[in-house]
């Protein structure tokens, strides 16, 4: 099947939506990705859940694990599971 040079499927609008939401795409994705967006109800439900989701998370204000806790946490870890393999 031949490659269109305009036209994108849903697999590679879903890939480069997800790009741009971390300012990852060029200019011609983005305009490939609108052309899409115009026409394809299932690409546009997918950027309008994307863009939901990071809304969400930015509002959640989650805050993640310092690298000395998380490394505490990982070392606690394998210790149990040192001790589970031994029984």
């Amino acid at each position: 099947m031949k490659k269109s040079f305009l036209f994108i499927s849903c697999d590679e609008a879903k890939h480069i939506c997800d790009k741009a939401q971390y300012d990852e795409a060029s200019t011609w994705e983005q305009f490939k990705l609108r052309l899409r967006l115009m026409y394809c109800n299932i690409s546009k439900k997918y950027s309008s859940n994307n863009t939901k989701l990071s809304q969400t998370i930015e509002k959640s204000k989650v805050q993640c694990l310092k690298t000395d806790e998380l490394n505490k946490l990982q070392s606690q870890f394998d210790k149990e599971l040192a001790k589970q393999q031994q029984d």
